[in-house]
């Protein structure tokens, strides 16, 4: 796989950063889940397919010296704590940089690490809303919404990280040199954002939100409800998918109003919506499955995963634990990610293998665990 041979230890946060090291350990790297509870044997963190885990107890001034020795044999380490922790902890860029200068020392914040909100707590919701993108989301006469916690915590952190990481990688091919990532979700939110910061000025977005062409103004930009309970979705922008569209209702586009006529906008999207709900979402499927009007069924993660287009392309993998996940993208001709199909580690299952693959003793790993700085965790065998 692409990544194969990159060592990644990834200090145990929530969701962006294991999604960070998960896209990392897909497509081929070694990466190592650093646990801090080893007193807890299922990790919260549902991200950790392909990862080995290792309990290691940081507050211990021994546990700090062995992820600084662990550090020295690494490729990347993904910290996902607020500013200043690290260093606390004799962890901080200055001081590992130095023992391993070839280290890519990536750091995962909310709000970066400076700035006046630097130190504070977030959430996706608090990283979307100071990146700018939170007051383009919602309807019409309606509060802004946050979409789930998928662009800032994952689009904006994880993924945003992780293509940083890559770069890095390759920078460090030409110069032998690694470097620190301040990788902010607000910064990653904001830059996903580019399109609707530099389409200011072209009039997409004159009108209040929720009344543009692509923020649920627009009737044929626009989810409708089936008679079944189900939903569609529409997005026929173009005046020839808008003509296919037309078509598919049983319409005369002929007795419309124009598709730009913004002040008939809600009269029409009234029409389609009493339109949609007198067929099921299959007979809908039937209408436009093959048309190129731009008209999809909205799916639910079951229909998803088994529908015709998802299953030829083999979108959506199973795990020996029969839990279907999406399969690692983008495909990659020549060195795909081949993902792992085992269960997600538990904590300190893979703590003494580790180590000794990091250069430990057993000796010193036996040291480390009567001194509770570590911890075992391997499960029993069913026999």
């Amino acid at each position: 796989m692409a990544l194969r041979g990159v060592r990644v230890l990834e200090m145990a946060g929530l969701a962006p950063a294991p999604l960070c090291g998960l896209i990392l350990a897909d497509f081929g790297a070694e990466v190592v889940r650093l646990d801090r509870s080893p007193r807890a044997a299922v990790s919260s963190d549902v991200q950790g397919r392909g990862k080995r885990s290792l309990a290691l107890d940081l507050k211990q001034p021994r546990g700090a010296e062995t992820l600084r020795r662990l550090c020295q044999k690494a490729d990347v380490l993904i910290e996902p704590f607020r500013p200043g922790v690290m260093e606390k902890l004799g962890l901080g860029p200055d001081i590992v940089l130095q023992d391993n200068p070839k280290l890519i020392y990536a750091r995962l914040t909310g709000f970066g690490q400076l700035g006046k909100y630097a130190k504070l707590a977030g959430h996706d919701i608090n990283y979307l809303a100071v990146s700018g993108v939170l007051s383009k989301l919602g309807r019409k006469d309606e509060n802004p919404y946050a979409p789930i916690n998928l662009l800032a915590d994952f689009a904006g952190g994880g993924v945003m990280c992780a293509m940083g990481i890559i770069m890095a990688l390759y920078e460090r091919t030409k110069s032998g040199k690694g470097q620190v990532i301040d990788a902010s979700m607000v910064e990653g939110t904001a830059y996903l954002s580019s399109f609707l910061w530099k389409s200011q000025t072209i009039g997409l977005w004159n009108r209040s939100r929720g009344e543009n062409l692509l923020d649920s103004g627009a009737p044929f930009y626009e989810t409708y409800k089936t008679k079944d309970g189900k939903f569609m979705a529409v997005g026929a922008l173009e005046p020839q998918f808008y003509k296919q569209f037309i078509s598919g209702l049983g319409l005369d586009d002929s007795n419309l109003p124009g598709q730009m006529s913004f002040s008939d906008w809600p009269a029409m999207k009234n029409m389609f919506a009493d339109l949609f709900s007198k067929k099921t979402q299959a007979e809908w499927c039937e209408i436009f499955d093959d048309v190129d009007a731009c008209v999809t069924p909205v799916l639910a993660f079951d229909a998803a995963a088994s529908h015709p287009h998802n299953k030829e392309r083999g979108s959506f993998l199973k795990n020996d634990q029969e839990e279907i996940s999406p399969r690692p993208a983008p495909i990659l001709s020549r060195t795909p990610a081949t993902p792992s199909s085992k269960r997600d580690p538990f904590i300190g299952e893979h703590t003494e293998d580790i180590l000794l693959d990091y250069g430990f003793s057993r000796e010193e790993i036996s040291q480390l665990h009567s001194l509770k700085v570590i911890e075992f965790n391997k499960p029993k065998s069913n026999l």
